[in-house]
């Protein structure tokens, strides 16, 4: 029912999401400079967990870690190989307080806190060291992003379990603040031209070397937006944007490039979890049909547990 999808209101919200956006790529900043890359750069996303979101582990000589944005205690959460944990609280005030705190965390078990300190994706964002500016931070708006995450996340499972290509996990890429799951024909696709703010190129046209069809869910981060699903095919086959697909409140943005769906219309819908397949299921239908996939060798039913 609508009643457990929970609410979302901009400008309670964002501000809360968009110091999370922050404090996300602190932690996927941290892995990219002490992992070795994966392709699409997959080894640096988050992961949803039950407290919030992870980053997997890193190897270190002091002994492996991992930290997670735990939006149940409101604090980044380290953990290490030896047992010891730390936790460091989100309201401090600025990005910046919490940049040099998680650095000094790191610091104080020996673990490596070196990582880049510009933000990316984030037109015209300070370095995370010298943004001093005020952030507020509500609790009940981090719940609120950590039970839309768990009802949103098992369905995207569902829907990636229908497919034996290439396909992404189910993971939240910290650059752009959103939960996605892609879908790959196994075809190379033509060079991305790039200039994304804030992301090199050579990354951007790794992530888009090949054909895909990818959805996900966008809070918005530092961008005060109403909550949106998404889906877009790379590159858009002919016809794409004149699709047609469900449910009726789905739409083509010009701007954006990519169907969209409001999360509220989902969260009032009868059966939200329905009414989400049905955006995700039809939008690659249209995707795989129109650039005319192998889908007999691609897909397949959900395999039994």
């Amino acid at each position: 029912m609508a009643s457990e999808w929970p609410s979302f209101d901009v400008e309670r919200d964002s501000p809360t999401f968009a110091l999370l956006h922050y404090a996300s790529q602190m932690l996927g900043k941290l892995r990219v400079a002490h992992a070795p890359w994966a392709n699409h750069g997959w080894h640096a996303t988050l992961h949803p967990v039950a407290e919030g979101l992870a980053i997997e582990p890193i190897a270190a000589p002091a002994g492996n870690f991992t930290l997670t944005l735990d939006l149940c205690r409101d604090a980044i959460v380290l953990h290490v190989a030896d047992g010891e944990r730390d936790l460091l609280p989100l309201d401090l005030g600025s990005v910046a307080a919490l940049h040099r705190c998680l650095i000094e965390m790191l610091d104080a078990h020996g673990l490596p806190s070196a990582f880049n300190g510009k933000p990316n994706e984030i037109p015209d964002a300070l370095p995370f060291a010298e943004d001093v500016s005020p952030r507020e931070y509500r609790s009940d708006s981090a719940g609120r992003l950590h039970a839309a995450l768990a009802k949103i996340e098992p369905v995207f499972e569902r829907f990636r379990a229908g497919f034996q290509g290439k396909a992404s996990p189910v993971h939240f890429y910290w650059g752009s603040f959103d939960l996605a799951v892609t879908r790959f024909s196994g075809r190379a696709a033509p060079e991305h031209p790039g200039g994304i703010p804030g992301l090199p190129d050579r990354i951007t046209r790794e992530a888009y070397s090949h054909e895909e069809s990818s959805a996900g869910f966008w809070p918005g981060g530092v961008t005060a937006v109403e909550p949106i699903f998404y889906s877009y095919a790379y590159p858009e086959p002919a016809g794409f944007r004149d699709a047609a697909v469900l449910p009726g409140a789905a739409r083509f943005d010009e701007a954006l490039g990519e169907f969209v769906l409001s999360y509220d219309a989902v969260r009032r819908s009868d059966d939200p979890e329905a009414e989400l397949m049905a955006f995700l299921r039809s939008t690659y239908d249209a995707a795989a049909d129109l650039a005319r996939w192998d889908r007999a060798a691609l897909e397949r039913e959900p395999v039994a547990p």
